[in-house]
């Protein structure tokens, strides 16, 4: 049996979208275990900041205690922040995972920064899974 499709066929399959077939791509900064939380942080220009990022575990999901929970990659969009350290660790608390990230902003203004969460989880009995997840925020110096 031959079968012939011609150019329109193949680019009408080829244009087919996947949510045009009921199906919706995941994003790649979500995760099903986790929530992000993350709020911006003013301090006086040259003075230490903290700011805080969670993680809130979603139900059914608990945080694997083993792995290396940590946020890596830090930086700063215009050099306007320096950073505590390049490599925060997790602290696991009720709910979820919270990293309190040293920051000193070098310069007056708002200074978008990010990085990247590495985090496991454990789902049932026989999964678990290590994650990446960005880390976006802003950084606020004054005068």
């Amino acid at each position: 049996m031959l079968i012939r499709f011609s150019a329109f066929t193949l680019v009408a399959a080829l244009a087919t979208s996947p949510a045009s077939l009921g199906f919706e791509p995941a994003r790649a900064d979500e995760s099903p275990a986790y929530v992000v939380e993350v709020t911006d942080v003013s301090a006086m220009v040259g003075e230490l900041a903290v700011l805080h990022a969670t993680l809130r575990i979603r139900d059914g999901y608990r945080v694997l205690q083993g792995y290396n929970n940590r946020v890596i990659e830090l930086s700063s969009f215009d050099d306007g922040v320096a950073f505590e350290r390049r490599v925060v660790r997790g602290t696991i608390q009720e709910g979820g995972l919270d990293f309190a990230i040293g920051v000193r902003a070098t310069k007056p203004g708002r200074h978008p920064i990010n990085g990247y969460f590495r985090v496991g989880y454990i789902h049932d009995p026989d999964e678990f899974a290590m994650v990446s997840l960005r880390l976006i925020a802003n950084v606020n110096g004054t005068e």
